[in-house]
């Protein structure tokens, strides 16, 4: 089974900076592709970045030269920084990963962390 456990939510001011971690747990050999989505109050879910394992990487225009996503050595971790945050960005964030291949050579997922709230005040 592979979990998906996300850190680093909280409270800040418009302007400011937070970092999300997301750490994939398991017996895991690899995940072809990490995401962070994204979904506000009365709003649908979507995509905030992606990193592939060989490390392209894709953003909506809405968050492009704000924030920046980046994996890990071990290559199970997946980080969003994001700078110049506005209150437009408050939501709740999710971790998503996808084309997982178990120890057991078991091909699994998407699968979605529980999700951590950040809250950008004006």
């Amino acid at each position: 089974q592979v979990l998906l456990v996300e850190s680093g939510g909280g409270l800040v001011q418009a302007g400011g900076s937070l970092r999300l971690s997301c750490t994939a747990s398991g017996i895991i050999r690899s995940i072809n592709t990490m995401a962070w989505y994204r979904q506000g109050s009365g709003k649908q879910r979507e995509l905030v970045a992606s990193i592939t394992s060989s490390g392209l990487t894709n953003y909506p225009n809405s968050v492009k030269g704000r924030f920046s996503i980046s994996r890990g050595n071990a290559m199970n971790t997946v980080y969003l920084q994001m700078d110049s945050l506005e209150p437009e960005d408050t939501a709740v964030y999710y971790c998503n990963a996808d084309g997982i291949v178990t120890g057991l050579q078991r091909r699994v997922g998407p699968v979605w962390g529980q999700g951590t709230q950040v809250t950008v005040s004006s």
